[in-house]
């Protein structure tokens, strides 16, 4: 599956577009993260706990999407947006969201 931030693939062209298609988890944070954060603010540096627990959440909301967008016999996802949000205290939601198309290999 072609995955791109731009309205096109390069060397292909679109030949029909499907539906928009989404992935999102809802993430948690974890207390004895949240305590290695803490002292990591105060000495400063990156809260690599956090940077984990969003990758990973990235890599399965983008998974999700992807399998969508396979239902539909998509050959690429274009325009691939992601988004996050509160959903409340201490949770957050990882939306990642594209429009699944048919691709052709452009004859030059």
């Amino acid at each position: 599956m072609i995955l791109t931030s731009i309205d096109y693939v390069p060397g292909y062209d679109v030949t029909e577009s499907l539906d928009l298609v989404k992935g999102s988890t809802i993430r948690a944070k974890h207390v004895g993260k949240d305590i290695i954060a803490v002292f990591r603010q105060i000495v400063g540096g990156e809260l690599k706990e956090y940077s984990e627990m969003i990758n990973e959440s990235r890599q399965i909301s983008t998974s999700k999407m992807v399998s969508e967008a396979e239902k539909l016999g998509a050959d690429a996802i274009i325009n691939v947006r992601f988004t996050t949000s509160n959903v409340m205290q201490g949770a957050a939601e990882i939306l990642v969201y594209g429009t699944a198309v048919k691709l052709n290999k452009r004859v030059v």
